[in-house]
C-alpha cells in the first residue's frame, strides 16, 4: 500500500486555522489525522461524507437532475448575466483565490456581494471601524501574556485548541510555565465549560454586556459604580479592573455573546474604548474570535479590492457599503434580489425565515462540495473540491494572518476548484454580455 504523511497540514475547521496537524494517507485516502482536535478531525474526513455531491445538478419541470460542468456553466452564467440584483453570498469556507474572482464576478454583474460576517461578527467590524482597535498576532499572546480573559465566548466548545495553543496553556517565551504563569477569567451569562477551568467566573446578565463594560470602564478610571451591575457585585467588578490593570500583557476574546446581545456594534464599541483605557496603565489586546476557518479573509480580500469588509453592493458600477442595506438578509427581506449564488455557505438553514422565503422563489446556483438546505431549492448545484484538503489555498487565521493550504489527497474525478468553477460563470457571463456567447 503507498502510505505517506502529510507533515503541517492546515485545518480548515475553524479561525484556530491550526497548523501543525500531520495527516496518513494510505492509496489516496486519508486514514488517520494527528494533533486535531475532534472537530477538525472530522473536517478531514468529512470529504467521505454521504451528502457529497457527484455530478453538476439543473433543475428541470421541479426535479434536479444530473448534467454535465459545461452545462451546468452556462446555465448559472445566463442566470447571473440576466438577473437586475443579483446577490452572492457565503465564501467563508472557501479560500482567498476563489474570493477574488467572486469579487471580479460581481463588479461585472452589478450584483451584491456579502459574507458570513453580516449575521456574526458585522457588529465587531462596525466598531472596530468607528473606534479602532489594538491588537496582535496570536503567538505574541501565546508568549506573553498573563491575564486571557474570554468574553461571551466558550473556546472549549466553539474552538477547541485555542486555550490549549495559544492562550492558556502553552509555554511562551516569558511564560515559561504555561498556565500556571496565566490567569483565566471568563465572562459569560451561564457557566460554560471553559468558565469551570477559569481562575474567576462572572455571570453577567442576558443583555447586559453593555452595561458591564461601562462599569469596569468607570472603576478602571477610578470612578465610583453602584453596587451591583448586570448582576455582578460591585466588589467582583473593582477586583477584576484591579487585575487587568495590574497584568503584565492582557488579552480580551469576545465572541457573540456579546455581539448578539443588545448594543450590537455599541457593545463592541465599548470593550474596544475600555481596551484603549487599559493602555494607559498596561499592555492590552483584543481579538473577535471568527469561526469560520476564513471568513477573515474573505473581509481582508474584499477590503484590497473595494475598502469594505462585508455587504458590498455593485449596483451602481462602484462599490458601495451599507450594512442594513446592501447585507444579504436585508436584500433578501426586501425582496430585492433576483438571483443567487452562494459558495460554500447554507443560507436556508441559518437565514431567518422571510428570507429563506425569497430564497426559494428565485433562481438560485450554489457551488458547495455537499448536498444541503441550501442545495433543495438550487436551480443549478455544482460540486466542487474541498480547500485545504483537495486543493491549495490561502487563508487568514482569526489574528489575520496568512497560511498556506496544503492538498492532501485527490479530489474525486471531474470535481474543479471553486475558484476555477468561478473563473468559468464568470467567462461566459462576459460572452453573453457581448454577444459573442449567443450561437
Amino acid at each position: 500500500m503507498a502510505t505517506k504523511v502529510v507533515s503541517d497540514a492546515v485545518c480548515t475547521y475553524c479561525g484556530c486555522l491550526c497548523d501543525d496537524i500531520e495527516v496518513l494517507v494510505q492509496d489516496g485516502k486519508i486514514v488517520d489525522v494527528r494533533h486535531a482536535c475532534i472537530l477538525g478531525t472530522s473536517r478531514f474526513f468529512d470529504y467521505l461524507r454521504p451528502e457529497r455531491m457527484v455530478k453538476p445538478l439543473i433543475r428541470v419541470d421541479g426535479e434536479l437532475k444530473e448534467t454535465s460542468i459545461d452545462e451546468a456553466v452556462k446555465k448559472a452564467a445566463e442566470i447571473l448575466a440576466k438577473a437586475e440584483r443579483p446577490l452572492l453570498y457565503g465564501w467563508s469556507m472557501a479560500g482567498c483565490e476563489a474570493h477574488q474572482v467572486g469579487i471580479e464576478l460581481a463588479e461585472e454583474i452589478g450584483a451584491v456581494i456579502d459574507d458570513t460576517t453580516s449575521v456574526c461578527h458585522g457588529p465587531s467590524v462596525i466598531a472596530l471601524q468607528e473606534v479602532g482597535i489594538s491588537t496582535c498576532t496570536l503567538g505574541e499572546v501565546k508568549n506573553r501574556a498573563d491575564l486571557v480573559i474570554y468574553w461571551g465566548s466558550n473556546p472549549m466548545q466553539a474552538h477547541p485548541r485555542h486555550m490549549s495553543r495559544y492562550t492558556v496553556y502553552p509555554r511562551g517565551f516569558f511564560r515559561e510555565r504555561g498556565w500556571r504563569d496565566r490567569v483565566l477569567v471568563v465572562i459569560d451569562v451561564r457557566k460554560t465549560d471553559t468558565a469551570k477551568l477559569a481562575t474567576r467566573f462572572l455571570q453577567v446578565e442576558p443583555n447586559g454586556d453593555y452595561e458591564l463594560i461601562s462599569a469596569l470602564r468607570l472603576a478602571v478610571n477610578g470612578n465610583k459604580i453602584p453596587e451591583k451591575v448586570a448582576g455582578v457585585p460591585r466588589e467582583e467588578i473593582e477586583k477584576l479592573a484591579e487585575i487587568m490593570k495590574s497584568c503584565h500583557f492582557g488579552a480580551i476574546f469576545f465572541g457573540l455573546g456579546v455581539t448578539s446581545s443588545a448594543g450590537k456594534n455599541r457593545n463592541i464599541d465599548n470593550v474596544l474604548s475600555l481596551v484603549r483605557d487599559l493602555g494607559a496603565y498596561t499592555k492590552f489586546v483584543i481579538f473577535p474570535m471568527r469561526g469560520h476557518y476564513n471568513v477573515t479573509g474573505f473581509g481582508q480580500v474584499l477590503t484590497w479590492e473595494t475598502g469594505f469588509p462585508f455587504a458590498v453592493d455593485f449596483s451602481r458600477n462602484y462599490p458601495r457599503y451599507n450594512p442594513g442595506e446592501t447585507t444579504a438578509v436585508d436584500v433578501l427581506l426586501r425582496e430585492e434580489a433576483d438571483a443567487a449564488l452562494i459558495v460554500a455557505s447554507d443560507p436556508a438553514a441559518h437565514f431567518p425565515r422571510k428570507a429563506v422565503e425569497h430564497l426559494a422563489k428565485i433562481p438560485v446556483i450554489t457551488i458547495e462540495p455537499f448536498r444541503s438546505l441550501t442545495t433543495q431549492y438550487a436551480t443549478v448545484a455544482i460540486p466542487s473540491a474541498i480547500t485545504g484538503i483537495e486543493v491549495e489555498g490561502t487563508a487568514y487565521r482569526m489574528d489575520h494572518v496568512p497560511l498556506r493550504l496544503h492538498k492532501v489527497v485527490e479530489p474525486p474525478e471531474g470535481r474543479l476548484p471553486d475558484r476555477e468553477i468561478l473563473k468559468m460563470i464568470l467567462e461566459h457571463v462576459r460572452a453573453l454580455k457581448t454577444g459573442a456567447g449567443q450561437a
